[in-house]
């Protein structure tokens, strides 16, 4: 009994890494697009780097909100999957994609004049035109990330993730010449600077969106499906039912990268050298942080094909597989953050007051992997148990509710002891990661309980 169940764990935690590896890879390539979009465009001036991260400040918010509405297809087609229901499929795809259109016009919008904002930041007005221009150049982009969006949920709902990765480094390849050729004004092209890039990266998003497109209709992979046999008009119950269930998905992604904002605004007036180390240690953490978010859409599609085969206890154990591979390696991770913290803070800068302020600040990094493990790995389980109003709860009260006052607190005042500054804020991140991690388990349980 104990072997047969060993092996059965065992087997779960093979199937969560043949589809974590690829979604981390896509992230990966992700990421690697902001890296070289910051690289290159602080080869010109320190003007169009600025414009760069300005206008990302504006740019995440309004994309992950709207990415977050449609994370609710992923779980949706993992059921209908398992449940031998493929001809319901293309139905629910057709209404994503409605949806996106829906959701394109409005948040195309709010990017475009966005920059109405900047004045009243006291941004210079040569890098208020430069963000602008960005923004504006990049909002042409935003509908057809969102197609991507729904044709990748639709992929990885079948339990087919390799797409994702190859189209994600697909989008890396072109992003470079694109962003050579338009920044610096190469064939014949005037350079354009921080604005080429948010060109550039419009022109990939069409790219990786044709090419998500051309692969699900051209491989046989999905011919059981039979997408874009039919076009049906918007069905407005369909769109309600993903609009419910994507909501709260997409407010709880908003609240999280507000907040991770929100503290980054209240530090910025606790000195420059303070602010680089906790950027330093944010940034390493969240390049971390893209193990345990892949486990997490690993789950969830491996909760959902169960819960759409009618096997709960098998949603049940890879909720708890993939919660024991998350933590292991997270002790993995925390143990060489907390023993390369010197070496991690250097390869960012040669301050020695900066790098002694970001090892710090790592040793808090290393331990909020725990907490941060569980939450990602619980709420990905949740989303395959289409839990997504409890996530939305849940975000709120341990990110805004806890997370939040517990750092202002600390960092900013001296109610409770001397303020500590970035190191106040780490203890809220660390206590509002605990409590989403706690309150997320808690619901996991009830859930359990009530699928047995």
């Amino acid at each position: 009994m104990a072997r047969s169940r060993i092996l059965a764990y065992a087997g779960e935690v093979r199937h969560l890494v043949r589809l974590a590896l690829p979604i981390l890879l896509a992230q990966v390539a992700q990421t690697a697009m902001t890296f070289v979009d910051t690289l290159m465009a602080g080869q010109v001036s320190a003007v169009d780097l600025a414009a760069v991260s300005i206008a990302s400040s504006f740019w995440l918010p309004i994309i992950l909100f709207s990415q977050g509405l449609l994370m609710a297809i992923t779980p949706m087609v993992a059921q209908l999957n398992g449940a031998r229901r493929a001809d319901e499929i293309p139905s629910f795809i057709s209404q994503g994609l409605w949806l996106s259109l829906l959701i394109s016009p409005p948040a195309l919008l709010l990017l475009y004049f966005s920059p109405v904002l900047l004045p009243w930041m006291d941004v210079a007005p040569a890098l208020a035109h430069k963000t602008a221009g960005y923004l504006h150049a990049i909002a042409w982009g935003l509908p057809a990330y969102l197609v991507y969006q729904v044709l990748r949920n639709y992929t990885e709902g079948l339990s087919f993730t390799a797409p994702t990765m190859f189209i994600g480094f697909i989008g890396l390849l072109l992003n470079i010449p694109a962003n050579y050729v338009l920044i610096y004004g190469k064939l014949g092209l005037p350079a354009l600077g921080a604005v080429g890039c948010g060109v550039a990266s419009a022109l990939v998003f069409w790219a990786m969106a044709l090419s998500m497109w051309w692969f699900v209709v051209r491989s046989p992979r999905y011919r059981h499906c039979r997408l874009f046999q039919q076009c049906p008009w918007p069905q407005w119950s369909t769109l309600k039912r993903l609009s419910l269930l994507g909501l709260p998905l997409g407010l709880a992604t908003f609240c999280e990268v507000t907040m991770f904002t929100l503290v980054a605004i209240l530090l910025a007036s606790l000195g420059t050298d303070l602010v680089a180390g906790h950027q330093i240690a944010l940034n390493f953490s969240s390049l971390v942080f893209m193990l345990p978010l892949s486990l997490g859409f690993a789950t969830s599609i491996r909760v959902g094909h169960a819960l759409g085969e009618g096997e709960p206890a098998r949603a049940r154990r890879a909720t708890l597989a993939s919660l024991l591979l998350g933590l292991c390696l997270a002790m993995l991770t925390a143990t060489l953050t907390w023993q390369g913290r010197h070496w991690i803070a250097s390869r960012y800068t040669e301050d020695t007051m900066v790098i002694a302020l970001a090892a710090q600040l790592l040793i808090f990094a290393a331990i909020y992997q725990f907490s941060d493990t569980v939450q990602v790995v619980s709420s990905g389980a949740l989303r395959g148990y289409k839990d997504t109003k409890m996530i939305f709860a849940i975000t709120m009260v341990a990110y805004w509710g806890v997370g939040l006052p517990v750092g202002v607190v600390l960092g900013l005042t001296d109610l409770l002891r001397p303020a500590m500054g970035p190191q106040g804020f780490w203890i809220g991140l660390i206590s509002g990661l605990t409590c989403a991690a706690g309150l997320f388990s808690w619901r996991l349980k009830v859930i359990f309980f009530k699928n047995r």
